[in-house]
């Protein structure tokens, strides 16, 4: 089924209110991405270019620019986010799961939600079995935290013709990979609709910092930039929108860099109108709201 066959056109625009509770506009929610390297494989992002070109095996430099993220970014983020007492959500390789086995102790001491992000960091359209692929992941999450996961972000936000039918099939509720709305929308797929909740390629730290080559503080004043807007709109319209940020150990992680999510956090926490959720808090958010006759949503009346 082609995009354009699973999600109608609709303006954000001209619809029914969203209202979250609190008298709350902006629901807020920290996507960590964390994710296994295969050390025989091509690495999925490169920092420094193979002084001879081609694709080395083993990558030893690549490899370990991102296994830094792992051994000590992801503590030294994991600092902050205590510091600020928000929820967060773990978007993880299903290999991810046994190789880091700390990591994933320490998110489910903090309750974060795991999210699958492919069994492996690699492209969907390479994956030589996508459904087999989905349930690994679906399966490595449930045996850690005894909870099967409700939501799935795609690898590099990597979709086959088939993923959306792929993931109802296989358990999932919602996915992230089409950032196309600030709102949550629905797909078609050719059973159950899945809900999409708003991910972001703005608030993107590969984005800014690998792909534009941003300097480190790039990051608080996008994120500061894009909340403010985002309220903005929400109060215009009385209607709620969602925000995401999302961050890398391995980037965001980084001395240079991590001072400047903590300046972002610290700056959207300072609003009464954001709320920190999860990814499934949104979702369950927008599904407990009234269906009107023509089938959007609205804010449940009762």
């Amino acid at each position: 089924m082609k995009p354009t066959e699973r999600i109608d056109y609709e303006p954000i625009q001209g619809r029914p209110a969203l209202h979250l509770p609190g008298g709350a506009r902006v629901a807020v929610w920290l996507i960590v991405n964390v994710e296994e390297w295969s050390d025989s494989e091509p690495m999925p992002r490169t920092v420094l270019t193979p002084p001879a070109g081609g694709v080395p095996s083993p990558d030893v430099p690549n490899w370990a620019w991102h296994e830094y993220g792992n051994r000590v970014g992801f503590w030294r983020m994991l600092r902050v986010i205590d510091q600020h007492a928000i929820p967060a959500a773990i978007a993880v390789n299903g290999s991810a799961i046994g190789a880091y086995p700390q990591i994933t102790e320490a998110a489910i001491a903090r309750q974060w939600e795991f999210i699958g992000h492919g069994y492996t960091q690699k492209n969907m359209q390479k994956v030589p079995d996508e459904r087999l692929d989905i349930q690994k992941t679906r399966d490595a999450i449930t045996a850690a935290t005894g909870r099967q996961p409700r939501g799935w972000l795609g690898p590099g936000l990597t979709e086959t013709w088939e993923t959306p039918d792929l993931l109802v099939e296989e358990g999932y509720e919602y996915v992230c990979d089409w950032v196309l709305d600030d709102q949550p929308t629905e797909l078609r797929t050719r059973g159950n609709r899945i809900v999409n909740v708003p991910y972001t390629q703005e608030c993107n730290d590969v984005a800014m910092m690998l792909i534009q080559h941003h300097t480190a503080d790039e990051y608080r004043r996008r994120a500061i930039d894009q909340f403010d807007q985002i309220l903005a709109d929400a109060r215009a319209d009385d209607s709620a929108r969602v925000m995401a940020l999302v961050v890398h150990p391995y980037i965001m992680g980084a001395p240079h860099r991590l001072k400047y999510l903590d300046l972002a956090l610290e700056h959207i926490r300072g609003h009464d109108e954001a709320t920190f959720c999860t990814g499934e808090q949104i979702l369950d958010w927008y599904r407990t709201a009234e269906l009107t006759a023509d089938g959007r949503v609205v804010e449940d009346a009762s």
